[in-house]
């Protein structure tokens, strides 16, 4: 049974459509996609989820477990390996 998308307009007036609840609008997250750092190395919903939760830094994300990250809507398993890296980059690691 196909899912049925519906047409949604943001607030900054681009169309798109969607076929879950999510309200993000693809335009407007490839506009306010970083160019460097780790937010930019991951999926859109993933930096929505951590900028959401106020994790924009390293030093912020370091402050919480894997699991606790998980358990966010819109991280999956497959940011964990990013979101690593980046962190022993620096020196830092997810909280024990």
């Amino acid at each position: 049974m196909p899912v049925e998308k519906s047409l949604r307009i943001c607030e900054k007036g681009h169309k798109y459509y969607k076929s879950s609840d999510c309200q993000s609008c693809p335009t407007c997250d490839k506009e306010s996609k970083p160019d460097s750092g780790f937010l930019s190395k991951l999926s859109s919903p993933a930096r929505n989820a951590l900028v959401h939760e106020g994790i924009d830094t390293l030093q912020k994300l370091s402050k919480y477990t894997e699991k606790e990250i998980l358990k966010i809507h819109g991280i999956g398993p497959a940011s964990l390996p990013t979101l690593r890296t980046s962190l022993e980059e620096e020196g830092l690691s997810f909280k024990e």
